[in-house]
């Protein structure tokens, strides 16, 4: 129940991305549906958002319809970036702010303003992730030129949910999204988060700690 407001705030502001991006193109499907808003509620799925991240601390919102037919490749890459780039971008923020305001020092609010970093991190690599319907996929389809390339991701694109599943259920999600995150988590010179220490991954947790090792023998 703790991270549920991080975990609405940071969807939200991943699906506005894209939506804000797309809407400067000139795709206004978003905002004709009621979906270019910062409003959590228009962004909520009852099961993704709500019931799946109590139950298995994961889950997503509802994509943001977007008419890629009108975009070109170009934009088709920026729009799809625009999530996990926001992502990205709140993340480094409230590294600043927790460092500038010395938040280590408030242990509530600090582990607070820590679980939304980390979050976020996790959720942008997540969506780089080039399997369909994620982010990384519609970034890797607007770099292909030939249409039998083309034609490929179409067909790969139909089994989309099955793989991401497959890489969850097999381990994905540890063995490569969490010591990416942890990667960059430990660049930003931030502690752990204190509710995550007894949950975070052991392939996270030595990427963090030989991360600060280093550091410290740099100093």
């Amino acid at each position: 129940m703790f991270t549920l407001p991080i975990f609405l705030v940071s969807l939200t502001i991943h699906e506005y991305a894209h939506a804000w991006v797309a809407y400067r193109y000139g795709d206004d499907t978003a905002k004709r549906m009621g979906r270019l808003t910062l409003n959590p509620l228009a962004h909520i799925s009852l099961f993704g958002t709500i019931i799946l991240p109590l139950l298995a601390h994961f889950g997503w919102a509802k994509p943001v319809p977007i008419d890629f037919s009108i975009l070109t490749k170009r934009q088709i890459f920026k729009v799809a970036a625009a999530g996990p780039v926001a992502n990205i971008l709140l993340a480094v923020v409230l590294t600043i702010g927790f460092h500038l305001f010395r938040l280590r020092a408030m242990p509530l609010l600090g582990n607070f303003v820590l679980l939304a970093i980390l979050f976020n991190i996790i959720l942008a690599v997540f969506n780089l992730i080039p399997i369909p319907p994620l982010d990384g996929s519609r970034m890797v389809y607007a770099k292909l030129k030939s249409p039998e390339a083309m034609s490929t991701y179409q067909n790969f694109s139909r089994f989309g949910m099955l793989i991401i599943i497959g890489f969850l259920l097999f381990g994905g999600f540890r063995i490569i999204v969490l010591p990416v995150a942890a990667l960059f988590y430990a660049l930003l010179g931030l502690p752990l988060p204190a509710l995550t220490i007894n949950h975070v991954k052991p392939k996270a947790q030595i990427v963090i700690s030989c991360m600060k090792s280093k550091q410290r023998r740099q100093l």
